[in-house]
């Protein structure tokens, strides 16, 4: 006990020493529109600590913003960086309401410490209830899930799935079909858990929780934390190469013994949310980026360079610390790289929808490699990444089949590989666009949700329960 109050003395000196260092040295962040003839300037300076520029990333990330190019610097307990940034289309951030939240935010003093939050990225959720799940992928698996959820009465207000490497994992954010508040009740959440975990066949983790004062986690960063996995990278990387940008990912880690640093060089293919990608892994592994910088490359590449060393303060150590280092940021890039068919399904929300939703996908013998679900004002937005289940384009009369089925929704069709080049473009010009090439995005009307059917096979639920 005597340990326990010493150690407890010790840490509320610390934290009345680092209120006081935060009070003197308050964040300050500069958003400059004419710095830069073609993006948005962002500078933030603030004292630093462990996931300071994490922090940073991760709020530039969440509003969908892109980052052009980046510097960063942090020499001693002072932080230091610039960020380009554009909207998706590469315009400037001109909404004053955009500049507003994030200049309050970055300037906010306990955005950057998270021992006044728990951890990066807690909030406190009264509005639903958060189950986790992860296992080993299989073809039809989402479809199993929601259909579930379905009868133990839960309505999903969003949800984010990845896969990678045969394994999976989602959020899924519920709440009670009935209520529209968090479940609270134990039992019910036991039961869920329980029937979910059924499902998943005894190879899997599921956790759910929720209710007043119970955290939420930043739901990107958690699952970066649960596809966690230091063995092994990328299978089949070089497959899911595009020919028209880099061939794969690729990770060095080098030795900077003059300055004591390790420095690591990542080339892959832009996309949004890369820079959050690599730092969530790096700060996760318990390395601090000293200095680094980030630009995009011709023909759609991207590349990062970061100067980083282990928080206490050594540089990476041996050929094995090195190795996983690669395979973990290897793996943190790819995860979130969904090749194949991108469709959205926007409708009027409705009990169900993301049932039957996922279950035209599976009767149509498509594999949802990543899902991005969510759902405000009665409007359903999902985003679906899609392929055949040995990871194969998906043929134009499979997209024509589910927008029969689909009906008042509005389909978006976005990179469908089989639309370029070959024979079957001419076929797939109906449905995706007439002269599509690669990343060519088009648009399906459907007329109504005719072919609407409540989830039939009973039998299927009764397996889980």
């Amino acid at each position: 006990m005597a340990l326990l109050a010493a150690a407890a003395a010790r840490m509320d000196d610390h934290d009345e020493y680092a209120k006081l260092v935060r009070g003197m040295n308050p964040p300050r962040v500069v958003i400059d529109n004419d710095a830069s003839d073609d993006a948005t300037v962002i500078r933030v300076d603030s004292v630093n600590s462990h996931g300071t520029l994490l922090a940073v990333v991760q709020v530039i990330a969440d509003l969908n913003l892109v980052i052009r190019k980046a510097y960063f610097s942090s020499d001693g307990n002072w932080f230091m960086d610039v960020f380009n940034v554009t909207d998706r289309d590469g315009n400037k951030v001109v909404d004053a309401s955009t500049i507003a939240y994030i200049q309050k935010t970055l300037e906010a003093d306990d955005w950057y410490y998270p021992e006044t939050r728990n951890t990066v990225g807690i909030v406190p959720s009264e509005e639903y209830t958060s189950i986790e799940l992860t296992g080993t992928d299989r073809p039809g698996l989402l479809s199993e899930v929601c259909a579930v959820l379905v009868v133990m009465g839960c309505a999903v207000q969003s949800a984010e799935l990845w896969t990678h490497n045969t394994r999976v994992a989602a959020v899924v954010h519920v709440t009670d079909a009935e209520s529209g508040g968090a479940i609270e009740d134990a039992g019910c959440i036991a039961d869920i858990s329980a029937r979910l975990g059924n499902l998943l066949r005894g190879q899997s983790d599921v956790r759910a929780g929720g209710g007043a004062g119970t955290p939420a986690q930043h739901k990107e960063r958690r699952l970066h934390q649960m596809m966690f996995d230091d063995r092994g990278g990328h299978a089949d990387a070089a497959a899911g190469a595009d020919a028209a940008g880099p061939a794969r990912t690729e990770v060095s880690v080098t030795a900077c013994a003059e300055r004591g640093y390790t420095a690591v060089v990542v080339r892959c293919r832009d996309r949004p949310k890369l820079l959050f990608d690599t730092v969530c892994t790096i700060t996760d592994m318990e390395y601090v980026v000293h200095h680094g910088t980030v630009s995009a490359e011709p023909a759609g590449g991207a590349y990062q360079e970061y100067y980083i060393r282990h928080v206490g303060g050594h540089a990476v150590r041996c050929e094995a610390e090195r190795r996983r280092l690669v395979r973990c940021l290897e793996a943190a890039i790819e995860r979130r790289t969904a090749e194949g068919l991108e469709l959205e399904v926007r409708t009027g929300d409705r009990a169900g929808l993301l049932s039957d939703i996922t279950r035209i996908f599976r009767e149509n013998g498509l594999t949802i490699r990543r899902a991005e679900i969510s759902s405000a004002g009665g409007e359903a937005v999902d985003t679906f990444y899609l392929s055949d289940p040995q990871g194969h384009p998906v043929e134009a009369k499979t997209i024509e089949a589910i927008r029969a089925q689909i009906g008042e929704a509005t389909l978006r069709v976005k990179n469908n590989p089989f639309a370029a080049g070959d024979g079957a473009a001419s076929k797939d010009a109906g449905v995706a666009g007439a002269g599509a090439g690669a990343g060519t995005t088009a648009f399906i009307f459907g007329n109504l949700f005719k072919f609407y059917r409540p989830f039939q096979s009973f039998s299927l639920v009764k397996l889980y329960s």
